[in-house]
């Protein structure tokens, strides 16, 4: 695992190579006041100030060198403006010519993220330290890098070594780093209070045995937040099975277990005043002789019936049975994580989860928080009049939605029936992958919605040296 917390160092005036930081907008100014050595050796690199470019400046000597790099906004610098250089420049310390990177300390730890699991005769390549005069807040970025890390990590891992009982294996490592308690209820002993959880992992075997992970931590006086993230550590599609060409991402189906535990562990990271109660129901959706079928009714936690109308819709399904658990101790919040529909990823593409929220001001403050923490979402409605596509004649409620439109609001409106309906809600429909790579950020697992997340919760419960 990439050790961030050696890639972002006090600066204590050790030896560096600056970086100057300018924009498009003031690359004219800058340039005018340079030497006409600079100016030649600019041009002769055709750095023109756009961002993610970048130019090498010798100096004196053959180790005195500076980079020159550009920037969307010099004033207001972005998660990733930096990521770029992180993963071109050679080993070695950096210094900004401004003293403060803000924001960009992220990228530039994410840059050198490295998933090396299965290519262990391949040698990282050297860290490149960045050095900040903003000391008090290296801890804080160090857990938002970790955090981003950790994401990946499990979202890239293959189903084979990410099944249910290595996402237990996760959820506990993260519940003794800070101290949280843990319960697990597995296999058999779901199907009287978890008989949804059961029903879609049941066909997966004794060695892939569906399970609910509960991790709970903080002082019982504080406010009461519960954390839902799916967990389907591969989705054959059951019984509907999937072509090949859909199943072939389905590790990251996950991905939103994987963005609660990491939610969870920046929560107690930064010791935030809250009761969390984190909740993730693990399963693989396999296909055979005891597997849950089309047309099946299912019973589940909080008393609804469901018929099965697709096999291949089973998070809403494991998700239902957390939720109504996660409502039963009346919690102020709950927050949930998944990579539930392909109508989402229609609708806003791979890079902005879908957010769905029964309160207005949550709304509200997750658009700030997006903006704020650049991890932006988008709003989808939780439209009433399409709940008659759910409509079963032999069952309260159908688990897919008739006629193939608004897959991802039917889903969360799906889900709304298992939340209390006095109980602030939000669920992030989010893809946990990038399809193609982009500075800081590589193909495969990604953090999408999980830095606003948090931004909200500091916003709504930090102390005030946090908000």
């Amino acid at each position: 695992m990439t050790e961030f917390s050696e890639l972002l160092k006090a600066d204590n005036n050790q030896p560096a190579h600056m970086i100057q930081i300018v924009d498009a907008a003031g690359f004219e100014t800058w340039l005018a006041a340079q030497p006409d050595r600079v100016r030649a050796i600019v041009a002769a690199q055709k750095f023109s100030g756009k961002g993610y470019e970048h130019a090498i400046i010798p100096g004196e000597g053959p180790a005195d060198w500076s980079v020159v790099t550009g920037v969307a906004n010099q004033a207001n610098l972005s998660a990733w403006c930096l990521a770029k250089l992180a993963e071109i420049l050679p080993e070695g310390h950096y210094r900004l010519a401004q003293g403060q990177a803000g924001p960009a300390t992220l990228g530039w730890m994410t840059a050198q993220y490295r998933f090396d699991r299965y290519r262990k005769d391949e040698a990282p390549p050297g860290p490149r330290v960045l050095l900040t005069e903003e000391v008090a807040k290296i801890d804080a970025q160090v857990r938002l890098a970790e955090a981003v890390a950790l994401v990946r990590d499990l979202v890239n891992t293959p189903a084979a070594d990410m099944g249910p009982s290595q996402l237990e294996d996760a959820a506990r490592a993260v519940a003794e780093e800070f101290g949280a308690s843990m319960t697990v209820t597995r296999g058999d002993a779901l199907e009287q209070g978890f008989p949804m959880i059961h029903a879609v992992g049941r066909a997966a075997g004794k060695d892939f045995a569906p399970r609910l992970i509960e991790l709970r931590w903080g002082d019982p006086s504080h406010p009461h937040v519960a954390v839902v993230g799916k967990g389907i550590c591969f989705d054959s599609g059951g019984l509907d099975i999937k072509p090949s060409s859909a199943m072939r991402l389905m590790k990251k189906d996950m991905g939103g277990a994987a963005h609660a535990l990491a939610l969870a562990r920046l929560i107690m990271g930064a010791r935030l005043p809250v009761r969390l109660h984190l909740l993730i129901p693990a399963a693989e959706n396999a296909v055979g002789a005891n597997a849950f079928r089309p047309g099946d009714i299912l019973h589940s936690r909080n008393g609804l019936t469901v018929e099965i109308g697709n096999t291949d819709a089973e998070g809403r399904l494991v998700l239902g049975d957390a939720l109504a658990l996660a409502g039963e101790d009346s919690p102020e919040l709950i927050i949930d994580y998944a990579t539930l529909t392909g109508a989402a990823r229609v609708a806003v593409g791979p890079d902005l989860p879908a957010l769905f929220t029964n309160d207005e001001g949550l709304a509200t403050d997750m658009e700030e928080a997006g903006k704020e923490a650049d991890d932006p979402s988008w709003r989808l409605p939780l439209w009433d009049g399409y709940a008659d596509m759910l409509k079963s004649d032999i069952a309260d409620i159908n688990n897919a939605g008739e006629g193939g439109f608004a897959g991802a609001i039917t889903a969360a409106l799906f889900l709304k029936r298992f939340v209390p309906e006095d109980t602030k809600w939000m669920h992030l429909d989010t893809f946990a992958w990038r399809p193609s790579a982009r500075p800081g950020r590589p193909k495969g697992g990604e953090a999408l919605g999980l830095r606003s997340v948090f931004h909200l919760l500091q916003r709504r419960y930090g102390t005030p040296a946090q908000k």
